[in-house]
């Protein structure tokens, strides 16, 4: 029994937790009693018809909200009690985001793109540089540096979003449906590329899709309905 210790301590940790919006008749219940647990280098697909309180959960999990009532553990740390300050520290240093609409800056290279995460962090201009420079590497646009994502193909402005993702080494990266404006054949490539990502990097992803055909990429799929978790399954075959 001694290995499977740590197991018991997951990355993520939420327990009954709750989100409301607005008071007396406009009051709504965004999320009602939402346990999950999310283990270092796990992939999950998070799924659920629209007003489920999926994108709520992916907010309170990247600490871009907070939950009404109920506990939210990050590595044991109680992210609940935390000051808006440290919740900003630990989305600067622990948590990397993919979003579908790429949030790239239009007139700026992908290089200086990707290099933007570290600028918060005041990295020195030449480490911030070969940081950037490795991510872009990491997902395959060696050579691109120089490109603004006017001059890239949207498959080519997801990988730039993912390497300024990841340029900060995050525990997680949670990827807001990263492959909803993209077509088949490039939505597979940034798949495949976030697979590669979990299993080399052993960087814990988690995703929002409406595709099922995306979420079979991913080890665990949570199926999210009426503000609560639905179902949670493995997928098929994990390593």
């Amino acid at each position: 029994m001694a290995h499977s210790v740590h197991q018991s301590e997951p990355l993520i940790r939420l327990r009954k937790i709750t989100k409301v919006y607005g008071t007396g008749q406009a009051e709504m219940q965004a999320l009602r009693g939402v346990d999950l647990d999310i283990q270092k280098g796990d992939f999950v697909s998070i799924m659920g018809p629209s007003g489920s309180g999926k994108s709520t959960c992916m907010n309170i999990l990247g600490c871009l909200d907070t939950p009404t009532a109920g506990s939210y553990q990050f590595e044991g740390v109680n992210v609940s009690q935390l000051t808006r300050q440290q919740r900003a520290r630990l989305r600067r240093y622990y948590l990397g985001f993919v979003f579908q609409g790429f949030n790239l800056l239009n007139r700026t290279s992908a290089i200086e793109n990707v290099e933007l995460p570290l600028v918060y962090r005041g990295t020195p201009a030449r480490q911030r540089h070969a940081m950037a420079q490795e991510a872009l590497k990491t997902v395959g646009l060696n050579g691109w540096e120089s490109h603004t994502p006017g001059e890239l193909s949207g498959g080519q402005q997801q990988r730039v979003a993912i390497a300024r993702a990841i340029v900060t080494q995050p525990s997680v990266l949670f990827a807001d449906e990263p492959t909803g404006n993209l077509d088949t054949f490039r939505s597979r490539e940034i798949m495949e590329l976030l697979t590669g990502l979990n299993r080399d990097q052993q960087i814990t992803v988690v995703m929002v899709t409406h595709e099922p055909d995306m979420a079979a990429y991913t080890k665990r799929t949570v199926h999210f309905l009426d503000g609560l978790v639905h179902s949670d399954s493995s997928n098929g075959e994990t390593v």
